[in-house]
């Protein structure tokens, strides 16, 4: 028995009249009822009762329609479903966040995508830095990245900015550089400083650059793995840290965070693989782009159109 021939026959029982079923399956009244007569010979059993003036089920054909509308109707879920996936509406997008981005982008991203892409899951990877994420993302773990740049050299990643930040100060409350409204690079010249334990990260980078241009090298005291591991490194006066402005977002007792005049600024970006196919990473990134995550006008591009 073919899928059509259910069809065929649910267009029966539900019209109970051959003349406006063939009508309405667009389909010659001989053709129909020969499909109905071969269904009842495969089957071994009357599925109407058929008269002049009237046709009507068989018990036998009762307990078909109700199997057949089933069987029918998770087909017809099966092809949208089928068909919101290929259009990018349905499905899983495993995403990465650097350090605090999570408090400040997060919420922002999954609005988003929940309001215009309900069928998409997201997966959250939360306070990874760069080097991990972009290991990630060409290995295929991770699907978009919120990560800061630059990435390593050769690797094959398309980036769009969301934001550009300045290292503000986190210094332990009751550290002297706390009372004030506002320090400057020059009074962290005697200071120890915590900084994050990647050799590649963009953070410590932009820490390094902002010390030397005001004329000294920052004396590394501790290294923390993460964001969090960092503010509770300060928090218990171990040293203080230069971080990404957003860090404001996530506060903790005993860290206060203060401006600083001459300190450098780090971006933040969007990432994904330049040679992603998925139509649930292009879809997400349109939201993305729609909803102004992005801080260039080109981030509504596909990962294709991104080459």
């Amino acid at each position: 028995m073919e899928l059509r021939h259910l069809r065929y026959f649910a267009a029966v029982a539900e019209t109970r009249h051959f003349g406006r079923a063939a009508e309405q399956l667009h389909l010659a009244q001989p053709a129909l009822s020969q499909a109905i007569r071969q269904m009842e010979k495969e089957l071994g059993t009357a599925l109407f009762v058929r008269t002049t003036r009237h046709v009507s089920l068989t018990p036998a054909g009762e307990f078909l329609h109700g199997e057949a509308t089933r069987v029918l109707d998770a087909v017809e879920d099966s092809v949208r479903g089928v068909r919101r996936i290929a259009e990018g509406q349905l499905g899983l997008v495993r995403i990465g966040f650097t350090g605090t981005a999570a408090f400040t982008q997060l919420p922002r991203i999954a609005r988003a995508v929940k309001r215009d892409l309900p069928g998409i899951a997201l997966e959250i990877h939360a306070d990874l830095l760069t080097p991990t994420q972009t290991t990630r993302l060409l290995d295929g773990s991770l699907d978009i990245g919120v990560l800061r740049p630059p990435t390593s050299d050769g690797e094959d990643l398309t980036l769009r900015t969301i934001e550009v930040e300045t290292l503000i100060l986190a210094a332990p409350a009751d550290h002297v550089l706390a009372s004030q409204e506002v320090v400057s690079m020059a009074d962290l010249r005697h200071e120890d400083f915590i900084l994050f334990s990647d050799s590649h990260s963009a953070v410590n980078d932009a820490v390094v650059r902002s010390c030397s241009e005001a004329g000294f090298a920052p004396r590394k005291e501790h290294g923390a793995p993460g964001t969090a591991a960092l503010l509770a490194l300060v928090a218990a006066g171990l040293g203080v840290a230069l971080v990404p402005s957003s860090v404001r977002a996530a506060p903790l007792a005993g860290v206060a965070f203060r401006d600083v005049v001459g300190s450098a600024t780090v971006e933040l970006a969007c990432a994904w693989r330049a040679d992603a196919d998925s139509a649930v990473i292009r879809a997400v990134l349109g939201c993305l782009g729609s909803a102004g995550i992005f801080a260039d006008a080109s981030a509504t591009d596909q990962p294709e159109e991104a080459h």
